[in-house]
This record gives C-alpha cells, structure tokens and sequence, in this order.
C-alpha cells in the first residue's frame, strides 16, 4: 500500500515527455494577448477580456494542411458565437440558465468526441457558454459582446493562417476526416456529463455563490480526464495550483497594475501555460488562476481582488467534488455499459427487417 501511494504521489508531479513546438505556444499567446493591448489603448479593457476569450480558438488549430485548419477555426470560432449568443439568452433565470448550460455541453461533447477533435476538446464550448450566462443578462450589449467573441475568433484565424503559410502546412499529408462510430457510448457520456455540469450551476446558485462561474467550469475540467485516475489528478492538480495560483494572482494586483500591466501578464500567463500544459496539468493551473481572475474583471463587476480569490478556492472545490461524483458514475460504475449494450441491442433489431415468404 505504501507503494502504492508512493507511486500516486509520483505521478502527480511526473513531467511528461511529451514534445510540443515551442512556437505554438508563442502563437497562441500572441492571439489571446493582442486583445487586451488594444483595450488598454482604448480604455475598454474590460470588454477586450471577450476577444481573448475569441482568440483562445487558436488552442483547436490541428497538425494538418491549411485549408483544413482554416475550416476547423472557423467552425470553431462559430461554435463559440454560438455558446455564447445561447448563454446569454438564457442567463435571464437561473433554471433556463443550467438548461441551457446542460444542453449546450451535450451539444459540444458529442460534437468533440464524434469527430475526434484533440484536447482541449469541448472545454472551451463550456467555458464559453458559462460565461455568457454569467454576465449580467442584457440584450442590448448581446450584438457587442458576440462580436467582440467574434473578433477574437477572427483574429486568431488570421494568425494561424499566417502561421501555417509560415512552416508550411500545405506539404503535410491530405487530411481523412475520420468520425468514432460508438454513437451511443458517445450519446451517453455527453448526457452525463452535460446533466453534470448543468447540476453544478444549479448547486452553486442554490449556494448563492458570488462567482457561481467558476464551479461548473472546474466540474468540467475534471470531467475532461479520460479515466479515472486522470479525474482524480485533475481534481488534486486543479485544488494544489489554484491555491499557489492565488498567491501568484494576488502578487499581481498587490501592484495595483494598470491595463497595460494586465495586458502583459495575460500574454505571459498564456504562453507558460501552453509550456506547461504538455507537462503537467497541475503546474499550467498556476498560471491559469491568475489569467482567469484578470479575464473576470468583465463580470466581477469591480469586486476586490481579495474577494475574487477567496471566493474561487470554494468555487474550485465544489466543481471538482461534483465532477469527482460524476467521473465516478461514469468510470466506476458499469451503469453506462449496461445502458449502451441495450441501446446496441435495440439498434440491431431496429435494423432488420422481416423477411417476406
């Protein structure tokens, strides 16, 4: 036993020897950074949070040619306007919000997984959508705000289409779109997680937490571990770096910086996270507590850095505890299973057809 958890605790903190071209990350800090430069310039930083959030579709960019990029940025970046234009319509209630919020991460995981796209999967879908249900519902500022999504979106295909061009995507091998036939085993993961993550809106509103936000993005972001002991890393790596991430994020603003410091730290929070990210899950979560805390200045509606901290370590806690259950059902029970098989079943007998004599 002892061993056992030697060998647990190891693998916590083991650094993977996966390789990354270190220009991705450059790239992708470069089209969630350009954003808030420009709001600091113009004195709307606070709504430039949103074209970050945009840019961050440069995270999806694939290993392939580059009208197939393109396509798939593209689609993205719609993906995106989509999450956001439906969270923001439903934030007028708490109940239609988590319906919303369940409906559209079913809709983002089953898409994701159909067609294999590559981590960070549908994470950014559901980050997306709970932000916009976050804001304070206004459908005179929607047009803006799903613009300025938009922009980031455009922003950052732009760049990637330059960056391709750049290393010369266009002499890698023709892309076959390749799509996971277990429709099922599919169906049912997206409704559990989706029912999940709706859950722990529902929760955190019932709290009456102050940034309801951050629990069923954390709830997510546990989920996205392919096994079980990937869930419980997540959820030690998420607990362990949002509290030293706390410590750093407070370090930036016991500076009182300006929008052109906060601009400069997103860009380099962004890139050592896309650094570590490869490494190791919990050391990139340092640097994305401080990011996230500057990007929820759109809807902390000026609340002090202090109270944002504090509030986020109970946030974190409760998503990851409601995302542990879930990985538990899912993983550790063979409740799932049980359910695809008959679907299988059913689907077989749905198939043929009486013969005629």
């Amino acid at each position: 036993m002892l061993q056992a958890i030697k060998e647990q605790i190891r693998s916590l903190f083991s650094w993977s020897d996966v390789k990354r071209p270190w220009h991705i990350a450059v790239i992708a800090a470069i089209c969630v950074g350009i954003p808030p430069f420009i709001g600091a310039a113009t004195d709307q930083f606070a709504l430039a949070t949103l074209a970050s959030l945009g840019g961050m579709v440069i995270l999806y960019l694939p290993k392939t040619r580059t009208a197939h990029r393109m396509v798939t940025l593209a689609m993205c970046s719609f993906g995106f306007m989509l999450c956001f234009s439906v969270g923001a319509l439903f934030s007028f209630n708490a109940y239609t919000a988590a319906f919303a919020l369940t409906v559209m991460s079913f809709g983002a995981i089953l898409i994701t997984r159909y067609y294999f796209l590559p981590p960070p999967g549908s994470f950014f879908f559901i980050l997306v959508t709970a932000l916009a249900i976050y804001l304070p519902f206004d459908l005179s500022h929607l047009p803006r705000n799903v613009g300025m999504v938009a922009l980031g979106g455009m922003l950052a295909c732009v760049i990637a289409f330059i960056y391709s061009l750049m290393i010369g995507a266009n002499d890698l091998p023709q892309t076959k779109v390749v799509t996971d036939p277990r429709v099922n085993a599919i169906l049912l993961e997206a409704s559990l997680v989706g029912f999940f993550i709706g859950l722990s809106y529902l929760i955190a509103t019932w709290l009456q937490l102050a940034n309801a936000l951050w629990v069923p993005i954390s709830c997510a972001a546990v989920l996205q571990g392919a096994t079980y002991r990937m869930i419980w890393h997540r959820n030690v790596h998420r607990i362990i770096g949002t509290v030293i991430g706390m410590g750093l994020a407070w370090c930036v603003f016991v500076m009182q910086p300006n929008y052109w410091h906060l601009a400069f730290f997103m860009l380099l929070f962004q890139l050592l996270i896309e650094l570590l990210i490869v490494k190791n899950y919990g050391a990139a979560v340092i640097f994305i507590t401080p990011l996230t805390v500057i990007m929820s200045e759109f809807t902390s509606a000026n609340m002090s850095p202090e109270l944002l901290l504090q509030h986020r370590l109970v946030d974190i806690f409760i998503g990851s505890t409601i995302g542990i259950i879930g990985g538990t059902i899912f993983h550790r029970t063979s409740l799932l299973k049980r359910i695809e098989v008959r679907m299988n079943e059913r689907s077989s007998l749905s198939g043929r057809r009486p013969s005629i004599d």
